[in-house]
């Protein structure tokens, strides 16, 4: 089933992304960086471009999505956000992506910074990765088997 990963620019998204390229399904990646977006085209990977606080343009890549995975360190990085000053701004746009794709899962993984911001996200299912005490490939392994898993309850 298909899964856009928001913020796979990051260096915790790759490693996600890496992590979910392993599988079945159709792998979608939202970045900032068109030198990353080259890189992951070349791979066959379908890429949007854009700005991660565009909630429209963020929405419009995961329509038919079953999964959407936020990296919330997209929102407090050094890339431009034209749209938002702020992350609580960026989650506000990423939550109108949600509703305007409408995935039946969200996987929001945060970091040190954004701890406890998944709180607020309204979804069919959502699961929040806490980060923090976590390397790049524990959070890669955990947003892999929330993607697969077929209820949320038997991974978290």
């Amino acid at each position: 089933m298909p899964v856009l990963v928001v913020g796979a620019d990051t260096p915790v998204g790759a490693i996600v992304v890496k992590a979910l390229s392993n599988r079945e399904g159709e792998l979608r990646c939202f970045v900032t960086d068109p030198d990353i977006a080259a890189g992951l085209r070349s791979s066959s990977t379908k890429v949007a471009l854009g700005d991660v606080s565009d909630g429209s343009h963020v929405g419009g890549a995961g329509l038919n999505c079953f999964s959407m995975v936020f990296m919330c360190a997209a929102a407090t990085d050094m890339r431009e956000r034209a749209f938002c000053t702020t992350p609580a701004q960026v989650f506000e746009q990423w939550q109108e992506a949600i509703t305007m794709a409408g995935p039946r899962r969200v996987i929001w993984v945060e970091d040190a910074e954004t701890a406890g911001s998944g709180s607020r996200i309204v979804a069919d299912e959502i699961a929040v990765v806490a980060g923090a005490d976590l390397s790049h490939r524990e959070i890669a392994d955990r947003v892999v088997a929330l993607d697969e898993a077929s209820d949320l309850n038997t991974v978290l």
